[in-house]
């Protein structure tokens, strides 16, 4: 019987490690717009498309170094793939724009009127 237990609890593992997120954000583009903001082109895909869900999205300098954050809302939608494209203010000249992550916990602080 112990053998059934944990033979269980390493399935729900491995799944909960390999099985695809409920959520994620691919970056399908960048443009560098000034020297101190970056445009970035992303698709978000979702399991539950009627769900809103949150981004993080940056900018990162020659060093590698992240010289701008902003987190967005992306809200429902009718398909599971969106894309999405917003600015990001950097404090240093940005070489690159990414996607740092995605969540289905979006924060209380994230309403309609930031949506980009």
């Amino acid at each position: 019987m112990l053998v059934v237990a944990a033979g269980l609890g390493l399935a729900v593992l491995g799944y909960q490690k390999f099985a695809d997120p409920p959520v994620s954000g691919q970056v399908t583009g960048y443009q560098i717009l000034s020297p101190s903001r970056v445009a970035v082109q992303f698709t978000v895909t979702r399991s539950d498309p009627g769900q809103s869900v949150a981004c993080v999205v940056r900018g990162r300098s020659a060093d590698g170094g992240e010289t701008g954050r902003r987190e967005i809302l992306i809200p429902p939608a009718s398909e599971s793939q969106v894309g999405v494209r917003t600015e990001v203010t950097t404090s240093r000249a940005p070489v690159i724009g990414e996607v740092f992550g995605c969540t289905a916990d979006v924060p209380a602080y994230l309403t309609a009127t930031d949506e980009s």
